[in-house]
Order: C-alpha cells, then sequence, then structure tokens
C-alpha cells in the first residue's frame, strides 16, 4: 500500500538520496545537506504551527511503501511565495509594431521580468522514483495535495501556481538559459539553478534584463522551448491541466518553463472530493478512489479499489486501510475517485 504523509526528521538520508535522482533542473530539493535538513525542519514547524492565513508555511510530503517502510516520493506545497524572497518570472506577451503610412502591422512576443505571482500557493517538490511511476503512485503523490488544500483552506491562498521543469538535457544544459548567459550572465545552467535553490537570487535582480526581452531577439532554440516542458514532466501538466489548471502566458526565468494556475474553488478534486463516515468492514469493487483523513500533522492519503457511492453518507474501509489512515469507526473520511 502506497501512503503519503508529512515528512519527518528520520526521513532524512530518504530526502537526500531523492536530491540526488531528481537531478539538474529540479530547484526545490538542492544537494546541499544543510538545507535539506532545513526544509524538514520548516516543514515539520509549518505543520504544527497554528495560523488562520498563508505565510512562509512550506508542506512537504512523502510517498511511502507500507510494505518496505521506503520514501519512494515528495511532494509539496507552499502556502505563499514570494514573502521574503523576490519570486521572478517572465511573462510572454505582445506588442504591436505598424505603420499606417508603410501599411505594415506587426506583432511581436516579449518577455517582461515580473513579480505578479507573489502571495500564490505554489505546488513543487513532485518526484517519484522510476520503479514506481505505475499505477496510481503519481495520482496520489500529486492530487493528495488538493485534499490537504480543501480541509486547511484558511492556511493557502485563492490561486494557486505550479512551475513546470522546462527543457533541459541530461548534462543540465538549457537552450534558454544559454541565450540568456551568453548576453548577460557567466555562469551555467546547474549552478543558476542550484543558487536559486538555497535562496541566493540577489544575482538575478542584478543581472537579469530589466527591459523586456523581444523574443525573436532570441536563438532559434531558445524560442523553441519557451513554455515546453521536460519530456519526464509531460504527465505531471497534463495531470494538472485535467484538474483545470491553466498556462497564461507566465515561464521560468531560467528554462523557459510554463507555470500553470487556478483558483482554488476550480481544482477538480478540491470541488469533487465529498465527507464520508467512516464504517469497518470488507471493501468489494474496483473503482479507484483518493482517501484521505481531516488532520493536520497526522494526515494520511492513499488511493485504494472500492465499491464507491458519491451520494453515500459512509464509506466502508477495511481495517488495515483504516489504520493506514489512522481512522476508526465514525471517524470522517474524505474521497473522490481519481
Amino acid at each position: 500500500m502506497m501512503i503519503l504523509r508529512p515528512i519527518q526528521q528520520n526521513d532524512y538520508s530518504a530526502l537526500l538520496k531523492i536530491a540526488h535522482e531528481s537531478g539538474h533542473g529540479f530547484t526545490s530539493l538542492p544537494l546541499n545537506e544543510e538545507l535539506l535538513q532545513k526544509k524538514i525542519d520548516h516543514s515539520v514547524s509549518s505543520f504544527a504551527k497554528q495560523t488562520s492565513q498563508p505565510g512562509d508555511e512550506g508542506y512537504l510530503f512523502v510517498l511511502e511503501d507500507s510494505e518496505t517502510g521506503d520514501v519512494v516520493g515528495t511532494s509539496a506545497i507552499e502556502a505563499a511565495v514570494g514573502l521574503d524572497d523576490a519570486f521572478y518570472h517572465y511573462h510572454l506577451s505582445k506588442v504591436i509594431h505598424s505603420s499606417r503610412t508603410l501599411n505594415v502591422y506587426k506583432a511581436v512576443d516579449i518577455l517582461t521580468l515580473c513579480n505578479d505571482y507573489t502571495g500564490a500557493t505554489e505546488l513543487c517538490t513532485l518526484f517519484l522514483k522510476d520503479g514506481y511511476r505505475k499505477n496510481c503512485n503519481g495520482k496520489l503523490l500529486s492530487k493528495a495535495r488538493f485534499m490537504f488544500i480543501k480541509q486547511h483552506q484558511e492556511r493557502f491562498a485563492q490561486t494557486v501556481i505550479a512551475e513546470m521543469r522546462g527543457v533541459s538535457d541530461e548534462n543540465g544544459s538549457s537552450p534558454f538559459w544559454q541565450w540568456l548567459e551568453e548576453h548577460f550572465f557567466s555562469m551555467d545552467f546547474p549552478t543558476a539553478d542550484y543558487l536559486t535553490g538555497i535562496g541566493q537570487k540577489v544575482f538575478i535582480a542584478e543581472l537579469m534584463p530589466k527591459y523586456p526581452i523581444y523574443v525573436n531577439l532570441l536563438s532559434k532554440d531558445a524560442q523553441a522551448v519557451i513554455g515546453k516542458v521536460h519530456d519526464n514532466t509531460r504527465p505531471a501538466i497534463e495531470l494538472l491541466k485535467s484538474e483545470g489548471f491553466t498556462f497564461n502566458g507566465y515561464v521560468d526565468i531560467f528554462d523557459g518553463g510554463p507555470t500553470v494556475e487556478a483558483k482554488v474553488d476550480n481544482i477538480a478534486t478540491i470541488r469533487n472530493a465529498n465527507h464520508f463516515n467512516v464504517e469497518i468492514g470488507e471493501m468489494t469493487g474496483d473503482t479507484m478512489v483518493l482517501l484521505a483523513n481531516e488532520k493536520l500533522e497526522d494526515f494520511r492519503a492513499t488511493v485504494a479499489p472500492m465499491t464507491f457511492d458519491e451520494r453515500a453518507k459512509s464509506l466502508i474501509l477495511s481495517q488495515e486501510i483504516a489504520d493506514a489512515l489512522h481512522l476508526q469507526a465514525g471517524d470522517i473520511v474524505s474521497a473522490t475517485t481519481i
């Protein structure tokens, strides 16, 4: 059984392995032991914190194989980005160059540096080990965060975003960054990405071009990857699109990858999940259902095949599933088809 839960202090070694495996472009898990420990500490304190509005909290979850005890994936939620450090994007828009006299009319794409998503809630740090990219594991890792947001909406903003990993090769080379590096920077993409991951972002404000960039002045390779995702990220963006997330022209300043957004009330899992009373018994049926308790520090979620009627008042869970979710008969469980 796969169980999603908040990270704990004893998960450090597992998180370090995931940071090694995730590779270049995975900014939110830098390969820095001190910062990884700080991420765990910050997450543990965020889950324990009493708050009624989004702030600097960061909620880091891990996916655990209950049979082996192995941690095989991570996902996270940042309650509100950009409150302490500037949160940069490029916004892709158009300007019109026209002349009635010369009968010329041309629409030109431009990229403008901005901080438009300051204060938004961010979905981040989604990673699943190779051998576990099957069944409903990816959906559990991603969608369980929506259950957590639904149950604790006072902790999150009304706008939810996700930065999708852009195009780069196995060596960490990004066509988009190569153009920026050539004209404005003297560091490679992995270095710039790593510095951002460890919080050293001042170089962005110091060296990034302050004025809009005409896209047609970029190299052809750089133009081709604007708003495009890394091959490994395609399943993740398709899942978010199915939840109601849309791309509105915001791209990453390093690799040109798209950022997608949705309003909380428009996210499918949040909209469709219902509350049920727990009954203990034998589970039958083959509908795959996302299940989550409604706890905070003790949050648990899983996916299980079962008979599911969204109009019912109760759900029958096996004792094994109930124990895994830290639930007893009479408790409330959130559920929706996955």
